[in-house]
């Protein structure tokens, strides 16, 4: 493995979580500024595009995608619910392919998500 291959490797493990049942997996929040995006709005439009994959692939978008709220507090102070998503790891591999390909992160991802993926 080489010095790109183990820093990004880093990066991603990071932010994975482990759910009680022993499954991997991460939080779009989180791993939308890995991937180099700023606002939630165009990377939820990844997400979508991602999510047609799936269902495409005859996978069960519910079971790779499960939609979760968060609670973010705004400037003023006020608490507001926002929405979320806890994503597998075929999930976020979609999400890599499906990402804006001129930005490095996604080709990093898109190497890291196929490369474990197949492990």
């Amino acid at each position: 493995m080489n010095k790109i291959e183990e820093y990004n490797e880093k990066l991603f493990e990071n932010i994975k979580h482990i759910d009680e049942y022993g499954n991997e997996f991460w939080y779009a929040r989180e791993l939308m500024p890995l991937l180099e995006y700023k606002k939630w709005e165009r990377f939820s439009n990844v997400i979508d595009n991602a999510k047609t994959a799936c269902e495409k692939s005859g996978y069960n978008i519910d079971e790779h995608f499960p939609e979760v709220g968060k609670l973010s507090k705004r400037n003023n102070g006020a608490v507001v619910q926002i929405k979320d998503y806890k994503l597998s790891r075929y999930a976020c591999y979609l999400i890599a392919q499906n990402g804006d390909s001129r930005k490095p992160a996604i080709a990093l991802a898109q190497t890291y998500f196929a490369v474990q993926t197949r492990r």
